[in-house]
């Protein structure tokens, strides 16, 4: 892949914004730059390929577009419109220093110290440049100096390496710049930075090596989906095949673990059709396909063990450096299913609780000033809950002052349904033992010593040896030291 500067030499460049200060209507993530035929039918074209199946939209100049020695008007304009940029030289350059773009390099079949000394056919294709009168001498320098610029650039070198692998690390490298770099503007994720970076760094990052399974735990509403969905949304570019399967708990019951075992081929493998009869073939399928490929997969809301068993099995179903994540609200379950690493998702503080609500209530990060007071009196009741804090928000809405006090005392007599429907999944899935024990602790046992209350618990047989346990491990209840 060439630039104009140089034919002799090949190389590629991505170039990428995420300037917070403005937000440009990009119209491509990625420009691909290369010169004639040498790399268009193959390693170019496997990787616009390669960008195209990972959803990065991608800009290939068409065959039929005129090359010349100046950049056309038509590339002029697609490269000013784009997001990533792999482009010309010096207009790659000349972007860098006005939009603050990354570029990426990559250097096929060429010796990137060549491109440093400017030595080799390099030199000799600058000295045509330089006897040629149609072009300017000033150009020819600013080529010089980009391209010099150019090699200090850490970036791909492809002499004698396998192009497959290279091009899945530049679509890594790319899905990093674009999406984990990005700063992070969703209201849905105030509080929440923290435990992705900490998920990241402890559980999920590639130097971790190994196959993981990681679980995300805790009550409805306490924010488990929208963690995990930021953790895929930053890292899945780092993976061969992503899969991400919403409502595991609900499809279970309305489509069946086979329809399921479809979804999750269908997305890794992109096809459209998957024929699977049972779980048994189904589980043979993912096991025999899956086992040498590098795949992120997030399974959401599990509430069974047959629905692990179905879908992701054991570690060796899949290849080195793959990542398994499940949420679920019962913690017991991801024990018993064999996953490596638990994360408990824990409620907002009273800040980040304010802040979520307001975004609801307002639109903004902070309440109006006459609504301060009232706001905090809401977030006291939702007690950290994000599902609460934005359900609340939202109906709150440009509501005057006297309808926020209404709501206030309805709410202190009759839970909102939004919320309580949330919260009743898990009390559903109780036997009634339990669900007796539960509504006893919570009307006249909250705060109680739980040794000193467990002969009355006895006495009502409700074995609060085993059933406190399931209670926790379902988070409808926490036992504090």
């Amino acid at each position: 892949m060439a630039t104009q500067a140089a034919p002799s030499s090949s190389s590629s460049f991505s170039s990428s914004s995420y300037s917070s200060s403005s937000c440009p209507q990009w119209k491509y993530h990625v420009f691909l730059s290369f010169c004639g035929v040498d790399t268009r039918k193959n390693f170019t074209d496997h990787l616009y390929t390669a960008l195209k199946q990972k959803g990065i939209i991608t800009f290939r100049d068409d065959e039929k577009l005129e090359r010349r020695k100046y950049i056309s008007p038509e590339l002029l304009k697609a490269i000013e419109e784009s997001k990533w940029c792999l482009t010309e030289l010096a207009k790659t350059f000349e972007c860098m220093k006005k939009t603050k773009l990354t570029v990426l390099p990559v250097f096929y079949h060429v010796d990137p110290s060549d491109v440093r000394n400017q030595s080799g056919t390099l030199a000799e294709s600058f000295v045509k440049h330089e006897e040629d009168t149609r072009v300017n001498t000033e150009d020819v320098q600013v080529w010089k100096d980009a391209l010099k610029d150019l090699a200090h650039i850490s970036g791909w070198h492809l002499h004698d390496r396998h192009e497959s692998i290279i091009i899945q690390k530049i679509i890594g490298r790319i899905f990093s710049e674009l999406y984990h770099k990005l700063p992070c503007v969703s209201e849905d994720l105030v509080g929440m930075d923290s435990c992705v970076e900490e998920m990241l760094d402890s559980y999920i990052g590639e130097g971790l090596g190994g196959v993981r399974f990681v679980g995300i735990c805790g009550m409805g509403g306490m924010g488990k989906t929208t963690l995990a969905l930021e953790i895929y949304r930053r890292t899945f570019g780092n993976f061969e095949a992503r899969s991400f399967i919403a409502n595991i708990r609900e499809e279970t019951k309305n489509q069946g673990l086979v329809s399921l075992q479809k979804q999750l081929l269908s997305k890794i493998l992109m096809e459209s059709e998957i024929n699977i009869w049972d779980v048994c073939e189904g589980i043979n399928v993912i096991r025999n396909t899956l086992c040498t490929k590098n795949v992120f997969i997030i399974l959401d809301d599990v509430d069974e063990d047959k629905q692990l068993e179905a879908l992701v099995g054991k570690h060796n179903w899949f290849g080195p450096g793959s990542r398994i994540m499940v949420t679920s609200r019962d913690s017991h379950l991801l024990i018993r299913c064999g996953v490596d690493y638990i994360y408990t998702a824990k409620e907002l503080n009273n800040d980040d609780a304010l802040q979520l609500f307001s975004w609801r209530a307002f639109h903004k990060p902070h309440p109006e000033e006459d609504y301060v007071n009232l706001s905090k009196d809401f977030v006291n009741y939702a007690k950290g809950l994000p599902l609460a804090l934005k359900v609340l928000g939202s109906l709150l809405f440009a509501k005057r002052m006297n309808e926020w006090k209404s709501v206030l005392d309805k709410l202190n007599e009759e839970p909102d349904r939004n919320i309580l429907d949330i919260l009743q999944i898990s009390f559903d899935g109780l036997t009634n033992t339990q669900k007796g024990l539960f509504l006893d602790i919570a009307c006249f046992f909250k705060g109680e010593n739980k040794d000193c209350i467990r002969d009355i618990l006895e006495s009502f047989c409700y074995y609060p040896n085993y059933n406190i346990g399931v209670l926790k491990d379902k988070s409808l209840i926490t036992i504090d030291d």
